[in-house]
């Protein structure tokens, strides 16, 4: 429940007036708030529309590669293992985020219903971090998970045992809950008494609060911490795990077993390398120098989504003991299947 909300159930009093785009919300003369906000997305390009088609083939494959793989870990029992907890909340995360934001942005553009209820705006702003957030935590466990198999392998089955992932992982949706709800919290206490024209495909945090009329530094200081602890702060433990990593098999003798140990990484270094690069490249550019919206909006939208789709291909694709349950339960449904035919003849 949005903060707007408690406030009035605390007995303040709301009034609705004015046309469509200046309509607003007062209460008790304190915050004015927007009936809705109106997302402008691209502009001036006359084809949008096959991009927003295009998004929409890639969230009917991320569907259906994610749901492919969260079956086959729930499946296959020998999956059931810590590393396999971590990569089944990856694609649950994947599918859950690419959920969040793509069906909307199909929805607002290509039937125009560019104007949101501002609760919704809010909601939507929260599932839309709150799943990248989770993704980019999820990415770090997994370097810790392959940090202990490769540095401390006798130790890894004691160390990253089931309870201890599940714990991580109930640290990360905790902690990224907390962080995304006071984020929206404190938006909510901002007043937009101006344009409520999003400069965004979505409900943004930084276009949101731009729109403000009132001292927004706490929401400056919000999104810095917001945009560390997604961006830059994931991507350098991952830097100092593989360090770690590096300078352990740099010990070891024999060739072929470093190479074997390396493999083990090659599926984990590529969904880094997917997420992280074009969303770093994105907002360093952003900061640096003058991107035009479309890019930006474009760049932004493929880095929240195209991740998401990747993810299964990898890691089926990559990763040797998928691939041998895959194989399996292949197998398996076929024999179930002439067992099936011989027993009606």
């Amino acid at each position: 429940m949005s903060c707007t909300f408690v406030l009035a159930h605390l007995g303040k009093q709301v009034f609705i007036m004015g046309p469509k785009e200046k309509s607003a919300t007062v209460i008790n003369a304190t915050f004015v708030r927007p009936a809705a906000f109106y997302l402008s997305g691209l502009s001036n390009i006359s084809n949008a529309n096959y991009f927003y088609v295009f998004l929409c083939f890639i969230y009917i494959l991320t569907v259906l590669g994610n749901c492919f793989l969260i079956l086959v870990i729930y499946l296959e029992k020998t999956l059931h293992t810590p590393k396999y907890m971590i990569v089944f909340s990856l694609a649950l995360t994947d599918l859950c985020g690419s959920t969040a934001l793509i069906p909307k942005v199909l929805d607002t553009f290509l039937f125009d219903r560019r104007y949101i209820v501002y609760e919704a705006c809010l909601s939507y702003l929260f599932f839309v971090w709150f799943f990248a957030f989770i993704q980019s935590w999820t990415l770090v466990t997994m370097a810790y998970d392959r940090f202990v198999a490769i540095c401390f392998p006798l130790r890894y089955h004691s160390i990253v045992t089931k309870p201890a992932v599940a714990l991580l992982l109930l640290c990360v949706w905790v902690f990224s809950l907390s962080l995304l709800a006071a984020a929206v919290c404190f938006l909510d206490r901002l007043s937009f008494c101006g344009s409520i024209v999003v400069a965004s495909y979505f409900c943004d945090h930084g276009p949101v609060y731009h729109l403000a009329c009132n001292d927004t530094t706490i929401n400056a200081i919000f999104a810095k911490i917001v945009i560390t602890v997604i961006m830059f702060v994931p991507p350098l433990l991952i830097a100092l795990t593989y360090m770690c990593i590096a300078v352990a098999l740099s010990r070891i003798v024999s060739g072929v077993e470093r190479l074997k140990a390396l493999k083990t990484c090659t599926s984990h270094l590529i969904l880094v390398a997917i997420f992280f690069l074009p969303l770093l490249a994105t907002n360093i550019a952003a900061l640096t120098s003058y991107l035009h919206p479309n890019t930006r909006i474009i760049n932004s939208t493929l880095t929240h989504t195209v991740p998401a789709l990747l993810n299964p291909i990898i890691y089926s694709l990559k990763t040797e003991e998928v691939m041998k349950s895959i194989k399996k339960l292949n197998k398996y449904n076929r024999f179930r299947n002439v067992i099936s035919v011989l027993s009606h003849k």
